[in-house]
């Protein structure tokens, strides 16, 4: 009973699927993200010490497209903000945001990725939906961040399906905010398991059996920020 009411309402463990986080957090990182930082929509707001969602925060979240989904991206417009990228760099408000996590790959050759918002140019994986809502959002080539809502994005900018794609996170689907590294693991690059029961069998005994020497001692324990 103490598990079950500490995992519904005070901290839950992630696991890091994708690369869209890196180098800030990587594939194999699990999490312990704290579901109380935030608070609700309930009396307990008024009195309780929760924090504001704030602008470089990063965010655990139901996805919006499909809430069974588990989401994990850095928050860089809030409610009220009007934002843009000019070759990649982001603006809010009309002042460039000083962002020493990002993770740029590739040259500026992506008109909708790297020159957001761009209502002329559609990408590919854009959500439908979304393209039209944007349209509407967006004032003077800036992109208006609506209450209630954030505009999140991946530290990996080149290689990120984000706000960009699929549009803004509700608070309401925020889940909260990751505290630290428990454990970090690196993923077999040459072994493939096929998803069967025996193949999740296999992958986990590997994991097992080499779990001292794939495991990143060096990020174990670390603060997420």
């Amino acid at each position: 009973m103490i598990a079950i009411f500490v995992i519904t309402f005070i901290v839950q463990a992630f696991q890091i699927p994708s690369e869209s986080m890196e180098d800030t957090l990587l594939v194999g990182d699990y999490l312990l993200v704290n579901k109380l930082c935030y608070g609700g929509a309930g009396l307990g707001d008024h009195v309780m010490p929760y924090q504001r969602i704030a602008r470089k925060d990063i965010i655990v979240f139901h996805y919006p497209v499909d809430p069974r989904q588990h989401f994990v991206k850095r928050v860089i417009g809030v409610p009220g903000d009007r934002l843009k990228l000019i070759n990649k760099k982001v603006y809010i408000n009309g002042k460039p945001l000083d962002e020493p996590y990002v993770r740029v790959l590739e040259p500026p050759n992506n008109v909708f990725r790297d020159d957001f918002p761009r209502v002329d140019v559609p990408a590919y994986g854009l959500e439908g939906k979304w393209w039209l809502q944007m349209r509407k959002l967006v004032e003077d080539g800036e992109l208006i961040v609506p209450e209630g809502n954030y505009f999140v994005m991946g530290d990996n900018r080149d290689d990120s399906q984000d706000s960009r794609y699929w549009g803004f996170v509700p608070q309401e689907n925020i889940i909260g905010r990751p505290l630290v590294i428990y454990w970090s693991v690196r993923e077999p690059t040459d072994t493939s398991y096929p998803s069967t029961i025996i193949g999740r069998a296999e992958h986990l005994a590997y994991a097992m059996t080499h779990m001292f020497s794939n495991t990143r001692w060096s990020r174990t324990l670390r603060l997420v920020h």
